[in-house]
């Protein structure tokens, strides 16, 4: 859904505003509300974190994030999930994590809630990768199935359950299949 504004809004008087629940987007311009994750998303948003931390954070590869703004290219935007080398994680001046978020992850995650806009949801994704971002999902639970895209590379679908998704190099440990992911919805 978009917010009708009476006047254009900046990025930087978007990004002056107190966050919303759910969080807001600016997309060019636009102000976007983000859906409330539903019960599927939520439970794909937290296995698919715990997974990915537990896979990479021991061996200081990286860190996956759930629900962190990042700002730049004219957006601001709050993907499910972003996954940063350490090496690349922003840092304040006390060496731990920033606040603020102004580059790329090097993986970007996005699950689909019902009534979701799938076109701005694969937008932002292509716009990731346009900025240096690695690799990025797009999980359909009604569909159980699962985008995969790569800098100039054709759009790689992942819909059977044996299949098993790719992650970025960094985190080539991470072995899941596509009946793995949407197994936890049994769960």
């Amino acid at each position: 859904m978009t917010q009708a504004t009476s006047k254009p809004i900046t990025l930087e008087e978007f990004l002056q505003q107190p966050e919303t629940k759910p969080p807001q987007e600016y997309i060019e311009g636009k102000i976007i509300q983000k859906p409330v994750p539903q019960g599927k998303h939520s439970i794909i948003q937290g296995e698919l974190l715990s997974v990915i931390n537990q896979t990479i954070k021991p061996k200081s590869f990286g860190r996956a994030f759930p629900e962190l703004r990042w700002t730049f290219g004219n957006r601001s935007i709050v993907p499910d999930l972003v996954v940063f080398t350490l090496d690349r994680i922003p840092r304040d001046e006390n060496g731990e994590v920033s606040n603020t978020f102004k580059i790329a992850p090097n993986w970007t995650i996005e699950i689909l809630s019902p009534n979701q806009n799938q076109t701005q949801v694969t937008k932002n994704i292509l716009h990731c990768l346009q900025h240096g971002t690695e690799i990025g999902w797009l999980i359909d639970p009604s569909e159980k199935t699962i985008f995969v895209y790569r800098p100039r590379q054709e759009i790689a679908v992942f819909d059977q359950p044996e299949m098993i998704l790719p992650p970025p190099e960094f985190a080539k440990e991470l072995h899941l299949t596509v009946s793995d992911l949407f197994g936890w919805l049994l769960e």
